[in-house]
């Protein structure tokens, strides 16, 4: 029985081996000697925890003892702890004899901050993976955490010979473009299992499952990524469709399947429970996902994981339908979506899952479970909630991450020291530092409506309308006695100009203008000038009045002369007033006589007056 697990698991197998599998780099640049100075491309291991996003600068050692790194550094008393004010170490260990992460455990316990593994011949790179056998003493896996890198033999040789000629080896890991990061939301999937006893790889996604769940919510609800969830099957070789070991672990006539659970046909689950499972979850993702509460997905796969373990033999349809049913999810769609497991048909839903298992673009195919893909590009590292934050905030492009990746967890704050080396104004409280996951961004900002220009490192400037209502668009403003000049106007213009009155650069001071002294204005023979803070006073001798926009006095001569001109223009305003009164008069006079004219002209046509003589002509009219 035995014997046919591992043959068809075999088969299975086989069949992910002829794809296309993409090692996922980064780059490793040394920065001394000049010798082996440059760019270089190593292997990201898939343990540990990367730092996607960020750089980390070290010095190389390689130990004198245990270069392979397969047992304590402690026997050799070996220790590669940084001292204060030295660079962190990179341990060069060469391929061979033990598991790579075992490598890393040595290494990291001996205090190195980074493993550099050399490879033992010439070859293409390939990815450092966690062993596949579930042994008892690899529980130090989950408790890697520095980072890993395999780098060409060539490459190791030339560093070991750089070190045996007496040269120090200064180099930098870079992983800022391990993942693209070309806007403002990441999408991401989640190649993943129902299974649950299938060792600590089972424990670990489980156990994943359940602490990345708050931050995968917020993260989906927020709208600042788009998760998809996804599901390895195989197909059953046609030879063997109609065998005992195709019928218990494929569904659909061998169309889809998966491994035995316990690797054991005469007992537990077979792999088509797990098959169906996890259609099921993909069909609770794809129902939620219409009515638009994805995120919901999360609860029902963490619910199960709970509440439907196969040790305590409750991996059913059930137990899987009363957590449905718990989150409100409509039960009919969700059925309806897995359709009959039995018929010799196609499942759209599995049918789509093996097409996507190809790969395209830059992600290669998926053959490792669990897979994480983020930006189209394969997770290398730890699954771990905080290992796989830093992969997915490196997706964002500079300054649109959320709020959840500019934590102290996940990212150094550099505004905090020194200000990042940006512009600021302390006295408004104005600053051209912008925390990002990848660094800090010297970029002028924007505050109240009001856009600042400059280079963001040695000045910052308000431009545009209403910039003057921000720090005075950084120009002069003083107060006294009342009175406020500012050397800022609003509109579009972009300089600082002195108020009239005033004269210096607007920026930093605006002196007044002594106007008496220069003698620029009230210099009219009687006008007296006194000088006044942004401004200047003119008054006038004998009482004249002083006329400011043509800078004189009106009027000349003595008092009494003033006092007489002031009697003949009322007596001018009274001889006006009684012509315009004579003027009337006449003109209602000549009105009323035009008027009386009138009338008696038309009633001398209808009777005769008493000057004219009587009618003769024998004409008679009555009336």
């Amino acid at each position: 029985m035995k014997l046919g697990v591992f043959t068809l698991s075999f088969l299975l197998i086989l069949n992910l081996a002829m794809g296309r599998f993409v090692v996922e780099k980064n780059n490793l640049k040394v920065t001394s000697p000049d010798s082996i100075k440059g760019i270089y491309e190593c292997a990201i291991g898939n343990f540990g925890v990367p730092q996607y996003g960020g750089t980390l600068v070290g010095t190389v050692v390689y130990p004198k003892s245990n270069q392979k790194a397969c047992k304590s550094y402690s026997d050799f008393d070996i220790s590669f702890k940084s001292k204060p004010g030295r660079l962190p170490t990179f341990v060069l260990i060469d391929r061979g004899d033990c598991y790579f992460t075992l490598k890393a455990w040595i290494a990291q316990q001996a205090g190195a901050a980074a493993i550099l593994v050399a490879d033992s011949k010439v070859e293409p790179l390939i990815t450092m993976d966690t062993p596949e056998e579930d042994k008892s003493d690899a529980d130090y896996l989950q408790n890697i955490t520095i980072p890993s890198a395999l780098i060409t033999k060539t490459l190791g040789d030339s560093i070991k010979s750089a070190l045996s000629g007496g040269d120090m080896v200064n180099m930098k890991l870079d992983w800022t473009e391990s993942v693209p990061h070309p806007d403002e939301r990441v999408e991401y999937e989640l190649w993943t299992n129902s299974n649950d006893e299938c060792g600590k790889k089972c424990d670990t996604q489980i156990e994943f499952l359940k602490n990345f769940k708050g931050a995968a919510q917020i993260l989906e609800k927020g709208g600042h990524t788009q998760f998809t969830p996804h599901y390895i099957t195989w197909y059953c070789p046609e030879a063997f469709t109609l065998s005992k070991q195709c019928k218990s672990q494929c569904i659909n006539h061998g169309r889809y399947c998966a491994p035995d659970p316990e690797q054991d046909f005469t007992k537990g689950y077979d792999g088509k429970d797990v098959v169906v499972q996890n259609l099921r979850q993909a069909c609770v993702y794809r129902v939620m996902n219409e009515s638009g509460k994805p995120w919901v997905w999360w609860d029902y796969v963490t619910d199960f994981a709970i509440r439907c373990p196969m040790k305590e033999k409750k991996y059913t349809k059930e137990c899987a339908d009363q957590i449905i049913k718990s989150l409100g999810i409509d039960l009919k769609k969700v059925d309806k979506c897995i359709g009959d497991p039995e018929a010799d048909v196609e499942n759209p839903v599995l049918k789509a899952e093996q097409e996507s298992q190809i790969g395209k673009g830059s992600r290669g195919d998926v053959t490792i479970l669990p897979t994480l893909v983020v930006n189209n590009r394969q997770y290398r590292g730890k699954l771990e909630k905080g290992a796989v934050l830093k992969a997915m905030c490196s997706g964002f492009q500079e300054s649109t991450e959320p709020a959840i990746c500019l934590t102290e967890e996940l990212e150094t704050n550099e505004c905090l020291e020194n200000n990042g080396g940006c512009w600021q104004d302390k006295s408004a409280n104005i600053t051209a530092c912008r925390d990002t996951f990848r660094g800090r961004l010297c970029e002028c900002p924007t505050v109240q409506g009001v856009k600042f220009v400059g280079d963001g490192y040695s000045h910052c400037k308000a431009s545009g309308v209403l910039h003057c209502g921000i720090n005075n668009g950084g120009c002069w403003r003083e107060s006294r006695g009342g009175f406020t000049y500012s050397a800022c106007v609003d509109d579009h213009s972009k300089d600082c100009k002195c108020p009239h009155g005033f004269k210096g650069d607007g920026v930093k001071n605006c002196e007044d203008v002594d106007e008496c002294k220069e003698k620029t204005v009230c210099q009219c023979p009687e006008c007296k000038c006194k000088n006044t803070w942004g401004s200047y006073e003119c008054s006038c001798s004998n009482g004249l009045l002083y006329m400011r926009e043509h800078d004189t006095c009106i009027g000349s001569g003595k008092v009494g002369t003033t006092k007489l001109s002031w009697s003949f223009l009322w007596i001018l305003i009274i001889g006006v007033g009684v012509a315009g009164l004579s003027g009337y008069a006449v003109y209602k006079y000549r009105i009323r006589s035009y008027m009386d004219a009138e009338i008696r002209g038309i009633m001398a046509q209808y009777m005769p007056l008493e000057s004219q003589p009587p009618n003769t002509s024998g004409h008679h009219m009555d009336i």
